[in-house]
């Protein structure tokens, strides 16, 4: 029987070292200390990384769900795209990020062993694209391993379900899940809240569910505490596999 030697290291936010199948993988890099990023929407970000971008080591590929906000890719995580192997984002990153392959939905890309799918996102409710930008999500799949799920930016649950029916079997999801929320479109969240999440991870049949990016900015308006309360009163707490920052998770 094939070992599976999955790891996950939450670095803070959304930014998670991925070990997949000989590759190492890294979610939109966020590496700055805190600070407030001033724009139409200021954005203040409460918690530095819990490694320094020094000790992220080699990366064969970022994977980047959108390249518009600073809590996806900060001024450090821009200077270290560049560092990377390739970096995978949209087409729209693509044209405004030099050395970015830009992928459409159910669009592949090979690394090394892996194939990095795109999947939709969905960045706040219906038409929110208008505003808050186009945002990818990826499936990472490798000869007889379990097939990965990476949200990215996605408050659609509908889109998790069609991500679902469409790959198959998915054995662990990293779910973007700290219900964020500027005030943009009213009470609607920019991600997955705890009640959606919920909803998300029973789409995804007994997929593990990782949470990442519920911590370390004002804009996210649930706690993780409030997450993992739900899931357990749902009844899929034993589903969880919560990372501790900077601490390797084997999934």
């Amino acid at each position: 029987m094939t070992e599976h030697t999955i790891t996950l290291t939450l670095v803070g936010g959304p930014t998670a070292i991925i070990e997949y199948a000989g590759a190492r993988l890294l979610t939109d890099p966020t590496f700055d200390q805190p600070r407030t990023y001033e724009g139409a929407i200021p954005l203040h970000k409460l918690t530095g990384p819990a490694l320094p971008v020094g000790a992220v080591g080699a990366i064969d590929a970022v994977l980047l769900s959108h390249d518009q906000h600073a809590d996806n890719l900060d001024r450090s995580g821009r200077a270290f795209l560049p560092l990377a192997g390739a970096v995978l984002s949209t087409p729209e990153a693509a044209a405004r990020i030099d050395g970015v392959t830009g992928l459409a939905p159910w669009q592949t890309h090979r690394i090394g062993a892996v194939e990095v799918t795109a999947v939709p996102a969905l960045h706040g409710p219906e038409g929110a694209e208008e505003l808050s930008g186009t945002v990818t999500g990826f499936v990472l799949a490798a000869p007889e391993q379990p097939v990965v799920y990476v949200s990215g930016d996605n408050a659609s649950v509908e889109l998790v379900a069609e991500i679902a029916g469409r790959i198959g079997r998915i054995d662990i999801a990293v779910l973007f899940a700290g219900a964020a929320n500027v005030g943009r479109f009213g009470d609607s969240d920019l991600t997955l809240n705890a009640r959606t999440a919920v909803a998300a991870a029973r789409e995804l049949g007994d997929a593990a569910i990782v949470p990442v990016h519920a911590e370390g900015w004002h804009h996210f308006s649930e706690t993780r505490d409030r997450l993992i309360r739900e899931f357990g009163y749902a009844g899929l707490g034993d589903r969880l596999r919560v990372p501790e920052p900077g601490v390797p998770l084997p999934l």
